[in-house]
Order: structure tokens, then sequence, then C-alpha cells
């Protein structure tokens, strides 16, 4: 299904994008267990999607798919799990942005390189950030939350997830953007900000999508943008930022990857699935309770996204004081 520029995919259905690579010939692969990596702990975005992948494992494989949890150094165990895996097909890996873009800026001694040291398959999905208030502020819309901000100096705060998350990053680069004169409050996760929120003690929240629906439905949160290049098909009311704050755009994602040197025709026959499995019109309900899109692009497109990424997100690590000496 494609609705207003996206094709809709639930992590569920990624599992069907694995089973048709090829090592030796299209009908080889795979010939063993396969693992797949992720840096999430269980129950994270990145485990439910590599989990949801070996569920799937019977029916399109036949063949076990051993799910790797490698949490812990803001996803630098993974990423040195994934890396030092031999290129045979049989390891993949799924990174998120904060991989690419915020993992090397904070720590630059890394005994690898996300860019060299690993092939990009493909696009899984992206996770836009939404930017809400409390209902109490009074404002119902962004430019009227900055103007009120820039009148209230230093007295009001925003929550996100923890300091050099990506939530984080989107509300620093919001305030760059826009002279909002919000502080930063950090939280260990979407719900505690909520609370505080809906208590008054907090004005604004950055979280994802996905994280803030249900809050915005049960009318607990304003929304005031989400920070998608475009409306989102489910929630066509509530504007992007871009439309207040001209080119603003802050979107979480995963990729599918392997690491480097991982023969040609398994990317090129794992993006294809990918792409034919984005346009199933089954997955959309599945995909919308998730939070997430996905969008179809070649191996060398995704790599070109994540360089484009990088030039945007690594100043605003350093501007704000994340990376190492």
């Amino acid at each position: 299904m494609r609705i207003k520029g996206y094709h809709l995919l639930p992590a569920a259905v990624l599992s069907a994008v694995l089973p048709f690579g090829s090592i030796a010939g299209a009908q080889d692969y795979p010939a063993k267990p396969v693992k797949i990596i992720t840096q999430g702990a269980a129950g994270s975005g990145p485990d439910v999607i590599a989990r949801l992948v070996a569920e799937e494992r019977g029916r399109h494989w036949r063949q076990q798919v051993l799910i790797v949890n490698q949490p812990g150094g803001g996803g630098v165990m993974a990423a040195r799990a994934a890396s030092a895996a031999d290129p045979d097909g049989y390891t993949l890996y799924i990174p998120t942005v904060t991989s690419f873009v915020i993992m090397p800026g904070v720590q630059r001694k890394l005994p690898f390189d996300m860019m060299r040291d690993f092939t990009q398959i493909g696009f899984v999905a992206e996770t836009p950030m939404m930017i809400g208030v409390s209902p109490a502020m009074g404002v119902g819309t962004l430019k009227a939350f900055i103007e009120l901000s820039q009148k209230r100096p230093g007295s009001l705060f925003y929550a996100a997830n923890n300091r050099g998350s990506f939530p984080h990053l989107t509300g620093e680069l919001f305030r760059n953007q826009t002279n909002a004169d919000v502080t930063f409050v950090p939280y260990a996760g979407a719900a505690a900000g909520l609370q505080d929120l809906m208590g008054g003690r907090i004005a604004m929240i950055v979280e994802s999508v996905g994280a803030l629906t249900g809050a915005t439905q049960g009318s607990s949160v304003k929304p005031l943008g989400v920070a998608s290049a475009r409306r989102l098909p489910n929630l066509p009311d509530i504007p992007t930022v871009a439309e207040t704050v001209p080119g603003f755009e802050a979107v979480g994602w995963f990729v599918l990857s392997a690491p480097a040197k991982v023969p040609a025709e398994i990317v090129r026959k794992v993006n294809q699935d990918l792409n034919k499995i984005v346009a199933q019109p089954e997955v959309a309900q599945k995909l919308l309770a998730l939070g997430a899109y996905v969008r179809a692009m070649g191996p060398e497109e995704t790599t070109t996204f994540i360089n484009d990424q990088e030039r945007v997100w690594r100043p605003l690590v350093r501007h704000i004081g994340l990376a190492s000496e």
C-alpha cells in the first residue's frame, strides 16, 4: 500500500525480506542457522524487529534464526560483534540512527568504522519524532509556543529521553533553529516525561510518534508538530514542524546491514525482496501500531541517506558537547 508517498510495513513482515538471498545460488540460502544482531535489550525497538523476523523463520527459511542481543556502550557492543563476523551472509545486523550519528561522535576511539566495516542492504523503517506540549500551556501552534518561550526566558523545560538520545538531539536541533527558550531535562523514558508533562512540571516533550500517539489521542498532550518530511497518513491533522520551521526533519530509523564484503548477490536479492514486501497492503495496520514508516531504498541509496544524516547530526553532537575528546 502506498499512502501519500509512504510505503507501510510492520516489523513483523521484515522477516519475509531475508529468506531468498543466495550465497552459492538463489536456492541455497540459508543452508544453516542465521544470526541477527541487535543493539537493543529485550523489548527495545531493534529487538522487537529482530524477534519478529525470527518468528517467521519456519515459514520462510526453514532454518533457525538466532537473535543475539548485544546491548551496551550505546551500540558499541553490537557493532563490534557484527563487524567481526564472517561476511558470508549468516550474520545480519539491525543498527539504528544512534549507531551512525551519535555513537561515533560520542566515542571516537572505536575499533570499527560504521561506514567502512558494514554493507548497507536496505532501509527498514523510520520513526518520526513529535513535539508536544501540555494543554495547560494554552498554545495551539508551534509558532505560538516558540513565541511564548521567548517571553518567559529560563522558565520552560522540555522532556526527552536520556542525554545523547535521538529525542534529545531533536530537541536541541529545534532550540537551535528556532531560538525557543526551553531547557532540556533528561528522562529515562517517555512514560516518565509524560507524567511530569501532565503534572505541569514540564512544558514540552520530544519523543517518537509511536511513544506519544496514545497520549495525544487521549488529550493528555497537545501535539504541535511531527518532524517528518510531510504529514503522516494516519495523523493528517498534525502539521509538520517544517511547516513552521522550513527544512526541519528528525526521524529515527533502522537499516538492515551486514559485515563488509558480503557477496553482492545477497545484498541485491535481500534488497529486492524488501522493496516488494514494502507495498503489501495487509501490513499497513500493523505498521501504524508501531509508529514506523518504511521507504523503499536500494543499497546505494541507503548509504547516501546515512551519509546525509551524518552531515546533519554529527555537528550538533559536537555543538552541544556530547563528543569525547
